[in-house]
């Protein structure tokens, strides 16, 4: 991985860096969404952090699959279901369980710890933003060598250019 400034705009330059940065941006824009949706639900309606971050993670999941499938992966037309819907929802769900986990243990600890309700509410916060640094990694690369993969049966056919038939 490039640490020089010039070594990584050269990265940026190549398909795999451009998708690195979007997939990048993407979980940013993803993070932020369920961050808002957790404070809401988990600080202002007063959800248990258990509901509150199930919800925050349905919320972005949804924005997150259509923008990684369009602007990162460059996938057009209509989604695959087999081959693309459901394992990116399959890891929706793994990455729930996983953050869910944190939340819930992240709530226990604060509450054990008699903090106030926006005291909790910042270590859930804390706890969940953590979980999905972890998985952001393996995601990624599930994403980039299997689900969102371009095969050669993808692609459209050549076209001839004298008749403008196929190959």
């Amino acid at each position: 991985m490039p640490t020089s400034p010039s070594g990584v705009l050269a990265l940026a330059r190549t398909p795999g860096g451009t998708r690195l940065i979007r997939y990048t941006l993407i979980s940013v824009i993803s993070v932020i969404i369920s961050i808002i949706v957790l404070a809401v639900t988990h600080g202002v309606l007063h959800w248990p952090a258990f509901w509150a971050n199930i919800s925050s993670v349905v919320v972005a999941t949804v924005p997150s699959y259509e923008l990684n499938r369009k602007w990162a992966w460059g996938k057009r037309g209509k989604s695959h279901v087999w081959k693309e819907v459901v394992p990116f929802w399959v890891l929706a769900f793994v990455g729930l369980a996983f953050s869910t986990l944190w939340a819930v243990l992240a709530e226990n600890f604060a509450k054990g710890r008699h903090m106030t309700h926006v005291h909790q509410t910042i270590v859930v916060e804390i706890a969940v933003i953590g979980s999905y640094g972890i998985l952001w990694i393996g995601k990624f690369i599930i994403f980039n060598k299997i689900l969102f993969a371009h095969h050669p049966e993808d692609l459209e056919p050549a076209l001839d250019g004298r008749a403008g038939l196929p190959g």
